[in-house]
């Protein structure tokens, strides 16, 4: 077993996990955001070029 390892099996598990959930959540939040018109999405900074690069699901699984 490596005892110098910086993280852990369990730590590196969940910090992958994690990561994952968030990228996912980001792609749900998109999504949603894309069904907006244009004129609501420029009024709250977002563009409709930058949400479609970001990827977006309609769905959450």
């Amino acid at each position: 077993m490596a005892r110098n390892a910086k993280h852990g099996f369990f730590r590196n598990a969940m910090a992958a996990l994690i990561a994952a959930r968030e990228k996912q959540a980001s792609r749900y939040v998109s999504g949603a955001l894309l069904m907006l018109d244009d004129e609501t999405l420029k009024a709250h900074g977002y563009s409709r070029a930058e949400l479609k690069q970001r990827g977006g699901a309609y769905h959450m699984f």
